[in-house]
């Protein structure tokens, strides 16, 4: 009964993170027919995409800390039923604001679902085991990477762009009874809600995010872009200075202590700017400057995005037996590798048949990488604030993705332009070198994770409760 339980919740969790994640692709190349269809201009579109993300980091650490509170069953099935009907929504969007409005409510139910997800498929599953579960796990949602442009190209011309949303109803309509019924409930430590937590890392990643993407448009020294970014930066120390107070805290600051939990998620952190940054790009430097459809474009990615489905599973294997720290070192100065190779031979000439290589040595570096690093963090921590770490790694990761595009859209402008399939590939070229750079930022923070019998021993203690005069809120 264990065992049949045990896989319920490893398939449940998977297909709904599943589909939150392949959102965040799939919609890159139905971008040109939604413009089409709906007169969007080029700032609307990139709305369409970066509402989603901007949602999705801000409130993942509330979605997190609303499953301690609440019960994480059912804040996941909320979160599920959210996106559900935000799908459907988006669907039906008669005009690009309702779409981007719909995708923002989209990114608010998968903050519920990523995290929870990850929360309650760590807290089923014993240590000895968690590292191999959450390596099958990011290797089935790693087939979003895998699955979003090929979908999204195969969808939007074979059906139309409304179809590539339509597809999570029916999805979401199965999976939340079953995980109703299959799934069973488990709540954080305490289950406490830190609202003045939530509402001051709400603020300060909103202004962080916010900024970040306005960068590109506005540009780095406008008033709105630093404003949001100082704005962001006093909320989030004025965050840590709250943590530091309240008797029952959303972060206990006390996990920044530990290696593991602390240079994992300094790694996480490069590793997903590198990757967000050089997905964005590459499918575009196919189309733009190499002069593939929207399917071709999705299916050469697959020599760099598939590697997830099979190295990421053996990584998580791995973990256990050689540690965390060798296998995220090695895994991003793999990455660092391929996306320096792939900025030295890019120009518009450049045969398909030459980016092979280079796009299967980064894909299996960061599908190595990927797995160790969450093992990291999630086993740093305490079985009952499981779910406040996967909250702290999921929403830098959106944090990161949205870095990651800023920073090397600003290399690319500076270098090259749309104007030619050789200006594209002027600013391609240094960009995609700029993903390599901090591939390599991430491995070197790899180096500060514990070996695994350090790790072992510096695993934390739950905290003694305060006295209640003794603590302030």
């Amino acid at each position: 009964m264990a065992q049949r339980t045990s896989a319920w919740l490893l398939g449940l969790t998977a297909a709904a993170s599943l589909m939150v994640a392949l959102d965040a692709t799939v919609v890159a190349t139905a971008l040109t027919r939604i413009r089409l269809d709906l007169s969007a201009t080029m700032e609307q579109l990139e709305w369409t995409v970066n509402a989603y993300n901007l949602s999705f980091a801000v409130l993942l650490m509330t979605g997190a800390a609303l499953g301690d509170r609440f019960g994480r069953r059912r804040m996941f099935v909320g979160g599920l039923a959210l996106f559900t009907a935000a799908s459907a929504a988006c669907a039906m969007a008669p005009g690009i604001g309702w779409l981007i409005v719909a995708r923002a409510v989209q990114g608010s139910g998968a903050a519920l679902v990523m995290p929870l997800a990850m929360a309650l498929l760590s807290n089923g599953f014993p240590p000895e085991r968690r590292a191999r579960i959450l390596g099958v796990f990011a290797g089935l949602t790693g087939l979003a990477v895998v699955a979003g442009p090929v979908v999204g190209g195969i969808v939007t011309q074979g059906l139309a762009w409304q179809w590539i949303f339509w597809l999570n109803v029916p999805i979401g309509l199965v999976v939340i009874p079953l995980v109703l019924r299959r799934v069973p409930e488990s709540r954080g430590a305490g289950a406490s809600f830190d609202l003045g937590g939530v509402v001051l890392v709400t603020g300060g990643a909103l202004g962080l995010v916010w900024g970040l993407i306005r960068a590109d448009g506005a540009g780095w020294g406008a008033f709105e872009v630093d404003g949001a970014l100082a704005a962001g930066a006093v909320l989030l120390a004025a965050f840590v200075a709250w943590e530091l107070r309240v008797r029952r805290p959303m972060v206990p600051m006390r996990l920044l202590r530990s290696r593991g939990f602390s240079a994992g998620n300094a790694a996480a952190l490069f590793m997903y700017a590198s990757l967000y940054g050089s997905l964005f790009f590459m499918a575009q430097f196919l189309q733009t400057g190499l002069g593939d459809g929207p399917m071709a474009t999705g299916l050469h990615l697959m020599a760099w995005t598939a590697t997830v489905t099979v190295v990421a599973p053996a990584a998580g294997a791995l973990v256990n037996r050689v540690g965390a720290r060798p296998l995220t070192v090695a895994g991003l100065t793999l990455q660092a590798v391929g996306m320096g190779w792939i900025g030295l031979i890019a120009e518009p000439s450049l045969a398909y048949s030459q980016l092979i290589a280079p796009m299967v040595i980064a894909g299996a570096g960061v599908s190595m990488a990927m797995p160790a690093a969450q093992t990291s963090v999630i086993n740093a921590v305490a079985p009952q604030e499981i779910g406040k770490a996967s909250g702290v790694l999921n929403t830098l990761r959106q944090i990161a993705a949205v870095f990651g595009v800023a920073v090397l859209a600003a290399v690319f402008s500076a270098k090259g332009g749309y104007g030619t399939a050789r200006t594209f590939s002027d600013g391609f070229a240094p960009a995609i070198a700029v993903s390599g750079a901090l591939s390599l930022a991430g491995a070197f923070a790899g180096l500060f994770i514990p070996g695994p019998n350090r790790a072992a021993r510096m695993a934390p203690v739950p905290p003694v409760p305060r006295p209640a005069h003794e603590a302030t809120r």
